[in-house]
Formats: structure tokens, sequence, C-alpha cells
């Protein structure tokens, strides 16, 4: 079980890898990253996540974000218009991170690698994807092909996004599977 800290310490080393890849990093990105930290990798933020409005959402890691701002660990970068702000690292932030060396060291290759994958992705290619690991993760007897399920769920998906969207998860699951993290 991990340590409030330290799992303030796994978001924020998260969002600085977002960020330092090219990514927006609003809260949306953070999201859908922590959603594969946690649901690909195993890495235990301990978070309930539940298919939303733009797929896996969090309410907890929502407020978790919000205490990390309240806490001056993280901070609104703001963007022009008609995008919104990003978030990031604030100074303390940084600093914070430098408190943890061992978490941060024994979750590295998940973070750099979901930070890699994810991290120049859209929102709307983001939805898609972990959309796509979600029901694949929790197919739960249900039958049929898992892109025909993603367009019942979110029928702003066509079929075809929907199928790419498999394909790719497919493929990064193949990639991550020596960054598995153990659960026992």
């Amino acid at each position: 079980m991990m340590k409030k800290s330290q799992r303030d310490a796994v978001l924020l080393s998260l969002v600085r890898e977002m960020v330092a890849r090219g990514s927006w990093c609003g809260e949306t990105h953070i999201q859908k990253a922590a959603y594969f930290l946690q649901a690909l990798l195993g890495v235990p933020l301990e978070f309930d996540f539940i298919l939303y409005k733009h797929g896996p959402f969090s309410f907890d890691l929502s407020y978790e974000i919000t205490a990390l701002r309240a806490d001056a660990l993280l901070r609104y970068q703001t963007r022009p218009y008609p995008y919104g702000p990003s978030i990031v690292p604030t100074d303390e932030g940084r600093s914070f991170l430098d408190s943890y060396p061992k978490t941060l060291k024994r979750y590295a290759d998940q973070i750099s690698f979901v930070a890699g994958k994810l991290g120049n992705m859209g929102v709307a290619d983001l939805e898609r994807l972990a959309t796509a690991l979600y029901v694949t993760l929790n197919q739960d007897g249900q039958s049929g092909p898992r892109a025909e399920q993603i367009p019942l769920l979110k029928p702003h998906i066509s079929l075809e996004e929907a199928d790419l969207a498999v394909r790719r998860v497919d493929e990064i699951m193949g990639e991550a599977r020596d960054l598995r993290i153990s659960t026992s």
C-alpha cells in the first residue's frame, strides 16, 4: 500500500514527465495517464475509476489534483484561447520530489512509459484509448468484439475509431508486459 505522500510524489512525477514530453497536461491528460499507470501497469495509486464523460475518470484523483494545487505543489498555467489551462509542478512541487527518491525510482519506468505513450495525445485520442483499455479490462462476460462495445458506451466514437483504439491498446499492452508491477 502506498502512502498518500508517495502517491503525491508519483502524480507530481507523472505530471513533470508529461510536460517534459510536450503534453498539454490538463486534468484529462492526468486522469488518463493515472488510469494507465494504475490499471495497465499496476502502480498502486488506489483511485476508483468509472467510465464517465470522456472515458475513465476518478473523482478521488480530481480531488487529489485540487489538494496538490492547494498545497502549492501544482499550479495552473494559462494557455491561449480556446484551450484550457495546463497543470504543471511548482518549484515547491519539484522540491517535494527530492524527498521521495526510492518511490520515484521504483515507478520511474512505468511513469516514463505512460508519459511517452500518452504525452503528446489530444483529449479525444486519450478518451478513445483509455475507453478501449477500460473495455478491455472490464469485459465482464460481454459478448462481441471490444471495438463494437465502445460506440455503445460512447456514441460519438465511430466504430472505425474504436477499432483503431483497441488495436493501439493491444500494442501498448504488449509493450507494457515487462513493466507490470506484481500485486502480490
